[in-house]
């Protein structure tokens, strides 16, 4: 797969209409994406590995979707199969009294991926250039200087050794609809339903202006956005299987080999301690 048909290149224009919510073109349909997924699974747990046991780098996983469009369960089913001493999955939610007595970016360099580690967050910063914006929580002259906040922000997280990789789960309206509805349907979904979500639903052109006013201003060469189609949700792991395999392959973590000498060194008083 061209990755670069997904990328959202620094200082092009981004809009919802670029994209078909329902893509699942370069696959032969679900029965090979998920064969394929699986594949990606095993390539990105063996880099994983090196990356952390290389402990030098580490790679950010920024997630950002309308409601329902799927983001736990990209998460789920791309790194279900990576050792969860490597990884660390972070959700933000309504900032807390102490955060809110920082600046906005304070809560999530906290919560930054430490060398060897490979830190998602579901949500993330962005919610202070998107819902702060579509509720009207600050004005304009706030949330706008905000983007080339995180511009810079991301610009340190890679320049100390961070990798990062945005991704837009992107969701049809229609489709929304039928991923609502299904946690009203089914028992097994229900725990997910929010009363908000409605709310939310209403605003939807909002959000979408938003989006695109904040993914257009924010990717960067560093810090690049990708938009992953999600209507299908096979096709939606795909591209971040895909994504995600693509940038640890580029990384190219290795395990530390360690001097001759060292080895020698250590060989040595591994014999000498049976004695």
């Amino acid at each position: 797969m061209d990755l670069g048909r997904f990328r959202v290149e620094p200082g092009s224009t981004y809009t919802f209409a670029d994209e078909d919510a329902a893509d699942t073109s370069g696959v032969g349909g679900k029965t090979e994406g998920e064969a394929e997924v699986a594949v990606l699974r095993e390539r990105i747990s063996d880099l994983q590995e090196k990356l952390h046991a290389e402990g030098r780098r580490s790679l950010l996983v920024v997630l950002q979707g309308m409601d329902a469009s799927g983001k736990d369960g990209a998460v789920k089913h791309v790194l279900g199969g990576v050792n969860p001493a490597g990884v660390n999955v972070h959700s933000f939610k309504a900032p807390t009294a102490d955060e809110l007595a920082h600046d906005f970016l304070w809560r999530c360099h906290k919560v930054a991926p430490a060398a060897g580690m490979i830190g998602v967050w579901n949500r993330s910063h962005y919610e202070d250039v998107l819902v702060v914006r579509v509720r009207e929580l600050v004005g304009e002259e706030v949330w706008r200087p905000r983007y080339e906040a995180i511009n810079a922000f991301e610009r340190t997280l890679t320049e100390a050794g961070t990798t990062i990789v945005k991704l837009f789960v992107a969701i049809s309206r229609e489709e929304q609809y039928d991923q609502l509805s299904q946690r009203l349907e089914d028992p097994s979904k229900f725990f997910k339903w929010n009363d908000g979500d409605l709310a939310e639903r209403e605003r939807w052109e909002e959000y979408r202006t938003a989006y695109e006013g904040a993914i257009s201003a924010t990717s960067t060469e560093w810090a690049p956005w990708y938009v992953a189609p999600a209507d299908k949700r096979w096709y939606r792991n795909y591209v971040v299987a895909q994504v995600l395999a693509g940038t640890l392959e580029a990384m190219d973590p290795q395990f530390p080999t360690g001097s001759e000498e060292e080895k020698a060194a250590a060989l040595k008083a591994l014999k000498a301690s049976r004695t």
